[in-house]
């Protein structure tokens, strides 16, 4: 059985960026290897686990903390990524920050989606559907 966040686009995006950065950071200096290679490899590795992790918790506050965590290495990345840039380390910054930018993207409207929800009443709330919510989260305009 699949768990819930293999079916979220965020979480399957956000492993693509994790490839597309070990690849790019494969031609980095060796120098680098416990800096910014490290450093980049990290940040992009914590994106889909919290996402993972969050989805796996029980209530919506605790998935919401996971994705805010997922969103902050989203932009410690994105830093490091213009750091290495300017340091020469890439060749090419475009496909890379794309895929950054449409992780961010879908991660804000699951955000969105998790706190549209949470802000209802008890009674305005309709039973938990795991399903509906990853097509709202998906379906949110960025």
């Amino acid at each position: 059985m699949k768990k819930s966040h293999h079916r979220l686009e965020a979480w399957k995006t956000a492993l693509s960026l994790v490839k597309a950065i070990y690849s790019t950071t494969s031609s980095f200096p060796k120098s680098e290897l416990y800096g910014l290679t490290s450093q980049m490899r990290r940040a992009a590795v914590s994106i889909p686990s919290n996402i993972a992790e969050g989805a796996a918790r029980e209530t919506t506050p605790e998935f919401l903390r996971f994705l805010y965590i997922a969103r902050g290495s989203l932009a410690e990345l994105e830093t490091q990524i213009l750091i290495a840039n300017d340091l020469g380390y890439m060749d090419e910054l475009t496909p890379i920050l794309d895929d950054l930018h449409r992780v961010s993207a879908l991660l804000d409207g699951l955000i969105r989606s998790l706190k549209s929800r949470g802000s209802r009443t008890k009674e305005e709330r309709p039973e938990y559907d795991e399903d509906r919510l990853i097509a709202d989260a998906q379906t949110q305009d960025p």
